[in-house]
């Protein structure tokens, strides 16, 4: 009735996948990072920061810094902080600030009030917003204010304005002309 010198095939049967991996279903083959979970009867105040993702179900309030990981809200999450992260992704609600250094994703259960800064931004349909969006990032701010600030030295210099003024009597010269004959 029972054969002990067969193992129990459903526990430990190789699952072949088309790349040629193999792997055993009792555990995962490789385990590339590690995520904390802040459950839906959790409370916390504070700074959060670390080297983890975050899935947050129940309330946070203060600031999450995990800059070079993954947070994410959950349908059940109540987030009052300032977020700062490579990736958010928001199925809960956010109020307070999303800085992300890839991208910043609102699910369609998503209810948000504040700003977002992220290179790109996703925002499915029904995700409730209330804020501003800024896709430039802050190396881009800082090249923009230099340039903006060379082209006020450019309005202001006494060569630059001649040389418009000149510039623009021939182009109306030239109109005068074009249009006299």
């Amino acid at each position: 009735m029972f054969k002990k010198s067969e193992p129990d095939s459903r526990r430990h049967e190789p699952e072949s996948r088309d790349s040629g991996f193999v792997a055993e279903r009792s555990a995962p083959a490789t385990r590339i990072k590690d995520t904390a979970t802040i459950g839906p009867s959790i409370r916390i105040r504070g700074d959060l920061a670390g080297d983890e993702d975050l899935v947050v179900q129940g309330q946070v309030e203060g600031t999450i810094s995990l800059q070079q990981n993954l947070v994410t809200v959950g349908k059940d999450g109540k987030v009052n902080a300032t977020v700062n992260a490579r990736v958010i992704i928001v199925e809960g609600q956010v109020d307070g600030d999303l800085n992300a250094e890839e991208q910043v994703t609102l699910k369609k259960s998503a209810g948000v009030r504040g700003n977002i800064v992220s290179p790109r931004v996703s925002l499915e349909d029904g995700a409730r917003f209330k804020g501003s969006i800024d896709m430039e990032g802050q190396a881009s701010k800082n090249s923009g204010n230099a340039a903006s600030n060379n082209k006020v030295t450019e309005i202001k210099s006494p060569a630059a304005s001649s040389d418009e003024s000149l510039k623009s009597a021939r182009s109306k010269s030239d109109d005068q002309q074009l249009f006299k004959s």
